[in-house]
């Protein structure tokens, strides 16, 4: 028999745990699901330095921080991989992979993740020096000499970001010119601070077992290859909503993000999303944060509004 709660929230990054504060301190019950270690991506960063509140904290510290507010209320902490959520009017069916769950609402915070280039040494220098956002860890590399992987608006955008930081930044990119927008070009090619290697792909992380220390680059024109020196590498080629399981439910575009409104709703009644599975611009922990605490307040809304009525309930 499937376990029933208010609201099951999907996936325990910042948005997700957010979601579980607000929504159990309102006096839902409330599970909160994860395939993994809660946490998410801030799992995976060593400092975070613009969080407000704090001057420095280390990623797996604020995690935690965070996840003992999500459960202080009442939210239990649950694990299991969610294969497909049902509409079923008045409450929704998840399964995952070993167990059912109902629930009058539900909030999807499963993130994103980075396209990787699946090269030697990208997995290995994870966090020591290979970095998919310059927002994050571009400070880390001040003064120092860095390369960005890909063409695309984030590529050329962060690149110009680091180029306010940093002592250089070589872009790289398969093609003979950027699909960036034109404005991004314009400004790049007009920082001194930024030059391109065109025709070209990266073909390995090269490091000292503790740092980078450069790339291996092959120039898919000539087939020459040659090393670059270099302290981080930034990977731009694009990012994957974790979204599989909920295509059937017509409330992601065709790439596969979630579209909501302004109130985490999608377009199945009782179904949100927050975090970086939606469509949206700016993918940071505060905005996370912003967009669960939303959706946490619009939960309990949601299922207030739905209770039955004092004359059915009587009856």
């Amino acid at each position: 028999m499937a376990k029933s709660y208010d609201v099951v929230i999907i996936g325990a990054g910042p948005a997700g745990m957010t979601a579980a504060l607000y929504a159990s301190r309102a006096n839902l019950s409330v599970a909160l699901l994860d395939r993994g270690i809660y946490g998410g991506q801030m799992n995976n960063t060593a400092e975070i330095e613009n969080y407000p509140g704090f001057k420095s904290i280390m990623g797996p510290d604020l995690a935690q921080d965070m996840y003992d507010g999500a459960i202080n209320f009442g939210a239990e902490y649950l694990y299991g991989s969610v294969e497909s959520i049902k509409d079923l009017g008045d409450h929704k069916l998840i399964k995952t992979d070993d167990d059912e769950f109902e629930a009058k609402a539900v909030v999807i915070a499963t993130g994103s993740e980075y396209k990787k280039l699946g090269i030697a040494g990208e997995k290995e220098y994870g966090g020591r020096g290979v970095s998919y956002c310059a927002v994050c860890d571009g400070a880390f590399f001040k003064g120092k000499e860095v390369v960005v992987v890909g063409g695309g608006d984030s590529a050329v955008e962060e690149a110009s970001y680091l180029a306010s930081i940093v002592d250089k930044v070589t872009v790289i990119h398969r093609r003979d010119q950027l699909r960036a927008q034109k404005v991004l070009q314009d400004r790049a090619f007009a920082n001194d601070k930024i030059n391109f290697i065109w025709n070209s792909n990266v073909t390995e992380v090269l490091g000292d077992e503790k740092k980078v220390t450069g790339v291996k680059v092959l120039n898919n024109k000539t087939n020459e290859t040659s090393e670059l020196s270099t302290s981080g590498v930034f990977i731009y080629v694009g990012l994957l909503p974790m979204t599989e399981s909920f295509r059937n439910l017509g409330i992601c575009d065709d790439e596969g993000w979630i579209i909501t409104d302004d109130k985490m709703a999608t377009s199945v009644p009782g179904i949100y999303a927050v975090g970086d599975v939606r469509k949206k611009d700016l993918r940071q922990i505060t905005t996370a944060v912003g967009e669960g605490g939303i959706a946490g307040q619009q939960v309990f809304n949601y299922v207030e509004s739905h209770k039955p009525s004092e004359a059915k309930a009587n009856k």
